[in-house]
């Protein structure tokens, strides 16, 4: 849940002043094992509850992308958001899904990129 600035740190930074909207999805991953058998009841293992939160950039300067390109292109990031679930900030390792960023004039430091998204998913079950 976003409640402030400061609900979204990835790697220590505040993402709140770079973002217009965080999208928090809790997706359930299930074992091989579930499914419906001929009554239509269902069965499986749930493996767990993977995270996946979604922000939406707010139109960003060439240097504000230059802080948080290097953390979006990194193998994976250190997530922290609070979890209405738990009631509590949580942290969890994610990797981002593929992004791009717009350019309807020439970049300088008073332009800026077009808006974008990105997805953070967990690597992990939410524990």
């Amino acid at each position: 849940m976003f409640i402030d600035k400061d609900s979204i740190k990835i790697n220590n930074i505040s993402f709140g002043q770079y973002i217009v909207e965080a999208k928090y999805g809790y997706p359930k991953i299930w074992g091989n094992d579930t499914g419906r058998n001929l009554a239509g009841k269902m069965s499986g293992t749930l493996l767990g509850v993977f995270p996946k939160i979604v922000l939406q950039f707010r139109k960003l300067t060439k240097s504000e992308l230059e802080i948080v390109a290097p953390i979006l292109d990194s193998a994976t990031q250190s997530f922290r958001y609070y979890d209405p679930n738990k009631k509590a900030y949580i942290t969890i390792t994610t990797y981002t899904g593929d992004w791009e960023v717009v350019n309807d004039r020439i970049v300088n430091e008073s332009s800026k990129n077009e808006g974008f998204q990105v997805s953070f998913i967990a690597t992990g079950k939410r524990v």
